[in-house]
């Protein structure tokens, strides 16, 4: 079953390779859509894929990469906006 999720994540994660971890792990577990910074200083993303993967990357976000310090993960579904082909970072929110 495909889902689509967006995801915000709260803390310490930008300026520490946050935004380019999640598109790296996207795109290793095959999802389409994006990340981006954004003005609050929170990264959001927006998972499309089979729903368990989409599932275990809202989960890895928790953790993010080692400098990262996330506080919170808020998880919303979603429906794809667009057919995004592939994960990329796109402009700040």
């Amino acid at each position: 079953m495909i889902r689509t999720a967006r995801v915000i994540v709260v803390g310490r994660v930008q300026g520490v390779g946050y935004r380019a971890w999640v598109e790296r792990e996207a795109e290793a577990r095959g999802l389409s859509g994006w990340v981006r910074n954004r003005r609050d200083g929170s990264v959001e993303a927006l998972f499309s894929g089979e729903a368990t993967v989409v599932d275990a990357m809202a989960e890895a976000c928790r953790a993010g990469p080692r400098m990262a310090m996330v506080e919170n993960v808020t998880i919303i579904d979603a429906t794809a906006d667009r057919d995004w082909r592939g994960f990329r970072a796109i402009a700040t929110d």
